[in-house]
């Protein structure tokens, strides 16, 4: 039933949109509307179509996964390597229509189309799924609150661990071990754990270094469960930080604070940037914060839409994304404070619940 109510609703943003066909290439998007997983179709055309009389055509290659069952009633049109598929596709699509492309979609797909269609109009489509996946409907919504509880114990997890002084490579291992344990299926990204300076690299790629006493340490994680995923980051310090390092914690913990005040539907997703911004700024650190405040999430970690400077997008109700402001001294450290947010009527839920407090843990031998 959920499935049909997303290729309702994608069917009547085709209508009023004006398009009389829409093709969608994303993998993740094709099986968040139909159920069927084929993430990797390497070099071979994998696509949805849908047209405005509601009709719906998955096209797969003979080397694609066999459909065990899907969520909806689709006509399945299958090619082997070699012919030409367009030739087919081109008797299902309207010749003199607005068609709607995924922006994705390899170019050599497109161009091989257009040839074969000189008088349709190519648009891009992708805003039309892309919206349908922002809004989050109440089921995924306590998924993804359930996905961020697992993930709130992972992170407890680790960061009673920073006590030993464990290399960064080896926390992650750890962390894999958690997420098994809690039954999540898997890293939504590849984990980062940053000892000091490591920290003032946002995309730090976690190595052998061990922390040493006053390191700030960063631990950015998340896992996906049942399809959604999760991603959160907390700096706790390897023993006691410094006076400079205190002051930057509470300062990107009061950047936080302040765009998750901001978040509710109506305003703009950079009006939620320029509140963390804002802060940050205005200590004089503003340079140090080197990129956009958060990203949306779901069945993927990043989902088209961010918060930042540049995206005037306006916020709605059921949209989820993260809310992560973050100073990075080169040479020094890194902090990051990371949630993620979902957009109620009133103005947001946060569903990260581990402390924002700053957290000393006491190096231990044991």
């Amino acid at each position: 039933m959920l499935h049909y109510t997303r290729i309702e609703s994608l069917n009547k943003a085709i209508k009023e949109n004006h398009y009389t066909d829409l093709i969608i290439s994303n993998p993740t998007t094709i099986a968040y509307l139909t159920t069927y997983q084929n993430y990797d179709p390497g070099e071979r055309l994998f696509i949805l179509h849908l047209n405005e009389k509601g009709h719906i055509t998955l096209y797969l290659n003979r080397l694609f996964p066999e459909p065990s069952s899907l969520a909806i009633d689709c006509n399945i049109i299958w090619y082997r390597d070699g012919e030409n598929i367009f030739e087919e596709m081109v008797k299902h699509l309207n010749n003199n229509g607005k068609i709607g492309v995924d922006k994705d979609w390899p170019s050599h797909f497109l161009l091989s189309l257009m040839e074969q269609m000189p008088h349709a109009q190519f648009k891009n489509g992708s805003p039309l799924s892309d919206r349908l996946r922002s809004i989050k409907s109440n089921e995924e919504q306590e998924m993804m609150a359930e996905a961020s509880r697992l993930n709130d114990h992972a992170m407890e997890y680790l960061i009673q661990l920073v006590a030993k002084g464990l290399p960064e490579t080896e926390m992650v291992a750890l962390l894999k071990q958690k997420y098994q344990e809690l039954n999540c299926d898997g890293f939504s990204f590849e984990p980062i754990i940053a000892y000091g300076p490591n920290g003032a690299d946002p995309h730090h790629t976690t190595n052998n270094d061990q922390p040493k006493i006053g390191d700030s340490v960063v631990i950015d994680i998340g896992s996906f469960y049942q399809g959604y995923a999760s991603d959160m980051t907390r700096t706790v310090f390897y023993g006691e930080p410094s006076k400079k390092a205190r002051e930057i914690y509470e300062l990107v913990k009061k950047a936080n604070l302040a765009a998750i005040n901001q978040v509710r539907p109506g305003v703009t997703f950079a009006s939620i940037d320029q509140a963390a911004r804002k802060v940050i700024e205005e200590a004089g650190y503003g340079q140090y914060f080197t990129h956009r405040t958060g990203h949306s999430i779901g069945i993927e970690v990043h989902e088209p839409g961010d918060v930042g400077a540049f995206n005037q997008d306006i916020v709605e109700v059921g949209n989820v994304f993260s809310i992560e402001p973050g100073i990075y001294l080169p040479g020094e450290l890194g902090v990051r404070i990371e949630d993620l947010v979902i957009v109620t009527e009133e103005g947001c839920r946060v569903i990260n619940n581990v402390t924002k407090d700053l957290i000393s843990c006491q190096p231990s031998l044991a």
